[in-house]
């Protein structure tokens, strides 16, 4: 019995969660763009606002895995390593997952509603469709080349604007959206580099379909176009901001992202899953450096 707990803790993914620390970011930049609010930032409220809303956004999160990890089945199989997963193994049961998606959507959506403003609601409820176009046929984006890694990123802008409006109903500056919406496609492009580099041609194309359509420099051009959308829309987002002192962060950000490009064409643990880097102590410390640089500009603007 316990070993049974134990695969279907192991289906949800739990240990994914530092991906909805991504609301912090919208969480922070209200303050930023806020100012009159700044007084609030460290205050008990505020603090157990952001607190419940990280939880929301994870279990949602975890209900999308859970959709995920039933419609990707049949493909994790040609994986390395997803091939062991508990599901393609038939060693759990599909309808209990389902279960648990439905009462992590249900626990969710009543306690956002109970406590957040309706515009929080509808990200938390987008954050969900998203999941759903992007893994569920007949759509499954996942498939469709280019359309794949794009809808996948649009949880950073979804994220983003979920920790944004914890405090908040007015919406944010676009060039925001659009540079986090950006960086995170920049990511998923590179997790679609090192999956056409490491794996097989049969392992990638039957793993993820729409591998088939890409080649090597199709993916890291999009890549390429990627950063350059992102820093663009930073860019105008600074200037709109009048946050002017940021623009000196944009060269360190550029390295970051350089070390990332080719972190995924030589490993592919670390494109495919992002947080990983974190572990390593060059990333961890340069990271550090980028949010230190990012605290001096704020204070300097």
């Amino acid at each position: 019995m316990q070993e049974k707990i134990k695969l279907y803790v192991e289906s949800l993914r739990l240990t994914r969660w530092p991906r909805s620390l991504a609301i912090i970011p919208g969480f922070l930049a209200f303050f930023v763009l806020q100012p009159k609010f700044t007084h609030t930032l460290i205050n008990l409220s505020s603090i157990l606002r952001l607190l419940i809303a990280f939880l929301l956004t994870w279990f949602i999160s975890t209900a999308n895995y859970i959709v995920n990890e039933i419609t990707d089945a049949p493909f994790d199989a040609f994986h390395p390593s997803k091939k062991n997963r508990p599901l393609v193994k038939n060693k759990i049961d599909k309808k209990i997952l389902m279960t648990i998606w439905f009462l992590l959507v249900i626990i969710s959506l009543l306690i956002s509603f109970k406590i957040f403003n309706v515009q929080f609601v509808i990200c938390l409820i987008s954050l969900l469709i998203a999941g759903i176009v992007y893994n569920v046929p007949p759509i499954r984006v996942k498939d469709i080349p280019f359309l794949d890694s794009t809808i996948e990123s649009i949880n950073n802008p979804i994220r983003f604007l979920i920790g944004w409006y914890i405090m908040t109903g007015i919406f944010p500056t676009v060039s925001i959206l659009i540079s986090w919406w950006f960086f995170g496609n920049f990511l998923m492009v590179g997790k679609r580099v090192a999956e056409k580099k490491f794996l097989t041609e049969e392992e990638s194309s039957g793993y993820r379909i729409s591998l088939k359509k890409y080649s090597l420099k199709m993916l890291i051009t999009f890549m390429i176009l990627n950063a350059i959308i992102f820093i663009v829309s930073l860019s105008i987002f600074t200037i709109e901001s009048k946050l002017n002192s940021f623009l000196f962060s944009i060269p360190f950000i550029l390295i970051y992202l350089l070390m990332f490009m080719k972190k995924s064409i030589k490993d592919i643990e670390g494109a495919e899953e992002p947080e990983r880097l974190l572990k390593n102590p060059y990333f961890a410390f340069y990271t550090l450096f980028i949010a230190i640089i990012f605290i001096i500009a704020y204070i300097y603007r």
